[in-house]
């Protein structure tokens, strides 16, 4: 595996953690708390936050190495995890417009990644 290859990986792989962070926050915000400040400091939302936080350190080790055209490119495969994972954990409904765009993100990273 090429260095390119290898460093396209972990931003992929960024890109799922945020995506992983995203459905966790999710999932604090639906429960009610006590207090305002038990909505930001609890356990799911400071672990999500962190996560947040190692995804930002592997996109920059990525980054070293993927050409910054394609950053955009690959950031865009986040839409793609969060409605899948969305429908898959949250039971949010793919729409035919949602399946639509997915599509259109599809066709646009392999257009753009040739």
């Amino acid at each position: 595996m090429s260095k390119l290859t290898g460093a396209i990986c972990l931003l992929l792989v960024s890109v799922f953690i945020s995506s992983i962070s995203q459905i966790l926050l999710k999932k604090a915000a639906d429960r009610t708390y006590e207090n305002h400040l038990r909505e930001y400091l609890n356990p799911l939302v400071i672990f999500s936050y962190g996560m947040f936080f190692c995804s930002v350190i592997l996109t920059m080790l990525a980054l070293k190495k993927v050409p910054l055209s394609m950053q955009p490119i690959l950031e865009s495969t986040g839409y793609i995890f969060v409605a899948v994972m969305g429908y898959i954990f949250l039971k949010e409904r793919l729409s035919k417009r949602k399946l639509v765009g997915i599509a259109l993100i599809l066709v646009g990273i392999i257009v753009f990644s040739l």
